[in-house]
């Protein structure tokens, strides 16, 4: 009939990349707030007197903003994208002000940096969480994974341009050290501080742009799983906690992608006993995020086109993890292994290791939600990137303690990976939310 409704598969609309665009620019900033200091730290103790325990911490300040992760989960869930997204991004305008604040005092500076990376943080939860539910609400089945892949890993891209960013505009200590030591470090300084005012203002630019038009969701849904009921907050975790299956693979991405996000936002603390210099430790870390983001996007449209894949491209991409960081491991352990320890190695197994777990993100997302639906997505993905967060945290702690030899934590990497690999090994998948979507959409 003339006037019958499109089917519910078919009902998107052309401002879903718009939304789409603003969502991911959000977590693209806040993963360059979050990872400002790590690449640059070395001239950081220089121009602001930071001490390694000071880097340590300001890069734990990342997992610690996801103690309130369960509260964004529960407004998401009740007031929808809008609210949550206003409310972060206000989150983020703040922490990039205070991080500006001219101090000529270098301890009450230091304390304002540190509060400004925390309310950072706490925009973790949001950013993280949200791709799938963004990508449900706005998106038809066949794109699905895409737009959670998108949404997902512009916030680790966001990372990787610090790696870029911040060695390219701030000198390190070396070149300097020979000048007149005030002098150096102040030039260090007002450059630190052109980083600072240039992504409190990326992040202002992006918080004008979501109040003036970030809707909570679409006129009409645009799948059957879009508009089904789903159960209730407390409900929710009932079915998680009690879902074993669940667990499972919620420990198979906490562990390896929490051990490596504490492990790269210190990379560079990392590479120096091994000589390697502040501009090629960023480079690493850049190439080994941008490489994961390219392929796990390539991945997520695989997933697209061949669905009921996802455990087998899990399986692919953490068997190369395992390799990979066992490689980096053991080519660190030159005077025992007697591997070449050589930029070309390191960049080779850095940037193999980040391109296998960063890809792996938005796969492991589409698996949580397919196997707990009808969980929300935001509920089920809060809750292992809280995981995740909370091993990473762990991780940093102990790194604040023993940060003078590394070897403990590059065996960290092959260890998660390989238990990661052998649980979802063990997983038994399901596709309950794209069985609901296909069959009764036809």
């Amino acid at each position: 009939p003339a006037g019958r409704l499109p089917p519910l598969s078919g009902r998107v609309y052309g401002r879903r990349w718009l939304v789409l665009l603003l969502f991911s620019l959000l977590g693209f900033a806040q993963g360059l707030v979050w990872n400002t200091w790590g690449p640059i730290q070395n001239s950081a103790r220089l121009a602001f007197g930071f001490s390694g325990w000071d880097i340590a911490l300001l890069v734990f300040w990342g997992p610690i903003g996801f103690a309130p992760c369960f509260f964004f989960m529960w407004l998401m869930d009740k007031k929808g994208l809008r609210v949550t997204v206003l409310l972060t991004s206000s989150l983020m305008v703040l922490g990039a002000g205070l991080r500006c604040v001219p101090v000529s005092d270098l301890e009450i500076r230091k304390k304002l940096i540190h509060g400004g990376q925390l309310l950072n943080g706490l925009a973790g939860p949001t950013v993280m969480n949200a791709a799938p539910f963004l990508s449900t609400t706005w998106f038809s089945p066949d794109e699905r994974a895409t737009a959670t892949a998108i949404a997902s890993l512009l916030n680790y891209l966001g990372s990787a341009a610090a790696f870029l960013v911040g060695p390219l505009v701030v000198p390190p200590p070396n070149g300097t050290a020979q000048l007149v030591a005030q002098s150096g470090s102040q030039h260090i300084k007002d450059r630190i501080e052109a980083v600072l005012y240039a992504e409190f203002g990326m992040v202002s630019l992006i918080f004008s742009a979501a109040l003036a038009y970030f809707p909570s969701r679409p006129p009409f849904p645009p799948s059957v799983a879009a508009a089904s009921q789903r159960l209730s907050y407390r409900r929710s975790f009932c079915r998680l906690l009690s879902n074993f299956r669940f667990l499972m693979i919620a420990l198979a991405y906490a562990i390896p992608l929490g051990v490596f996000s504490g492990w790269s936002g210190v990379l560079d603390l990392i590479l120096t006993p091994i000589h390697v210099s502040q501009v090629d430790a960023g480079w690493i870390g850049f190439w080994s995020i941008v490489g994961g983001c390219v392929v796990g996007i390539a991945m997520a449209r695989f997933a697209d086109f061949i669905r009921g894949m996802l455990k087998f491209i899990l399986l692919l991409l953490l068997s190369g993890a395992t390799l990979a960081s066992t490689w980096f491991t053991l080519t660190c352990l030159t005077t025992v292994t007697h591997l070449p320890l050589t930029t070309a190695t390191l960049y080779t197994s850095c940037i193999l290791l980040g391109i296998f777990l960063n890809s792996s993100i938005p796969i492991f997302f589409e698996l949580f939600v397919e196997t707990v639906y009808p969980v929300p997505e935001g509920i089920s993905c809060g809750v292992v990137t809280f995981l995740s967060n909370v091993f990473m945290g762990v991780l940093l702690f102990f790194l604040t303690f023993y940060h003078t030899e590394f070897s403990w934590f590059n065996w960290c990497l092959p260890g998660s990976c390989l238990l990661s690999l052998l649980l979802i090994l063990c997983f038994r998948e399901s596709y309950d939310r794209l069985y609901l979507d296909v069959v009764v959409s036809v």
